[in-house]
């Protein structure tokens, strides 16, 4: 048996001083057995070492993440959760219900005030956006295996608030609108914009089942992707996402279809260099040459120009 020393950082929650646990527990072993002494929910807890080491993997053991004999835990609530799998659906179901709400005609004339028949555009768009957000719903329940089983519940407003609203009603209102109805495609055109488009949800998809096989069900292993895009940079999937959203914006020339692009890859941008960092910390073996995501690499040569302008720049990329 180890025996641990206990103190909470939050006030409401009363811990035992010392709790003796099995040599073999594990941190999920130690979450339940401070539930039953707690009632703290085991996803509402959040337990450090006194080093600020987060002990945050439930099937490690607690010798191997390193807590002693005699350590310090400190416990946390972390106030009500919800779950990642319940966030996504709820999220990615906004525009596959709000697109048909304005695009079908018998709402046509409350909403934009007369009825309009729509372009070959607003049609093609229409079909993209629903098939998009169903692929998302298809990978939330089936593909992706989160490192985390929860996240707090205020978080299903703030992130359905992106896509309800930027993807859902903003977007849809503007696209397809009867101003938008003169903004047709030849043929060809609108079929290459489609192929493009298909391509890049293929390949988003196929990033996923890359990083999906690499972490076994049920646990929560992390390992380096390769192949794919993987070996030129960390995230491919982000530049694909942005390559489809891309496509969009150009087709249907909406200034509410490049708001949400803007965003949207300002976002991805901003979660593919952190999470490089942290596969960078994390794996010593981890490739030095690749780059966070693709826009990376192009910075990357303004970073090497003789005229060194950029060292703000520079330090992101290779970071």
């Amino acid at each position: 048996m180890v025996l641990l020393k206990l103190k909470s950082r939050t006030r409401s929650v009363k811990v035992p001083s010392t709790l003796e646990v099995p040599t073999t527990a594990t941190i999920d072993d130690l979450r339940k057995l401070l539930h039953s002494h707690t009632r703290l929910n085991v996803n509402r807890q959040r337990l450090t070492l006194e080093n600020k080491t987060a002990l945050t993997n439930p099937s490690q053991t607690l010798e191997a993440a390193g807590v002693n004999e005699g350590d310090i835990v400190y416990v946390k609530d972390l106030g009500p959760q919800i779950s990642w799998t319940t966030v996504f659906v709820v999220e990615y179901l906004g525009p596959i219900l709000i697109h048909p709400i304005f695009y079908y005609s018998g709402l046509q004339k409350l909403i934009y005030g007369r009825e309009f028949e729509h372009s070959n555009v607003q049609y093609a768009v229409l079909i993209m956006v629903i098939l998009h957000f169903l692929k998302r719903e298809y990978e939330t329940l089936f593909v992706h295996r989160f490192s985390l089983d929860t996240m707090p519940a205020f978080n299903i407003f703030k992130n359905s608030a992106h896509y309800w609203f930027l993807s859902g009603f903003n977007l849809a209102y503007w696209v397809y609108g009867p101003w938008a109805a003169k903004n047709n495609l030849s043929q060809n055109a609108l079929y290459a914009c489609i192929a493009a488009w298909v391509f890049a949800q293929i390949s988003n998809y196929k990033c996923h089942a890359i990083v999906r096989d690499l972490r076994p069900a049920g646990s929560r292993e992390r390992r380096i992707p390769r192949g794919y895009g993987f070996n030129l940079v960390s995230f491919p999937n982000y530049f694909f996402e942005t390559m489809g959203w891309t496509i969009v914006a150009l087709m249907t020339r909406s200034l509410a279809a490049y708001l949400f692009l803007i965003v949207s890859s300002g976002q991805m941008l901003v979660w593919a260099i952190k999470k490089h960092q942290r596969y960078r910390k994390e794996f010593r073996d981890y490739p030095r040459g690749r780059k966070a995501i693709v826009i990376a690499t192009y910075i990357a040569h303004i970073c090497t120009c003789p005229s060194r302008k950029f060292p703000v720049i520079r330090t992101i990329v290779h970071c």
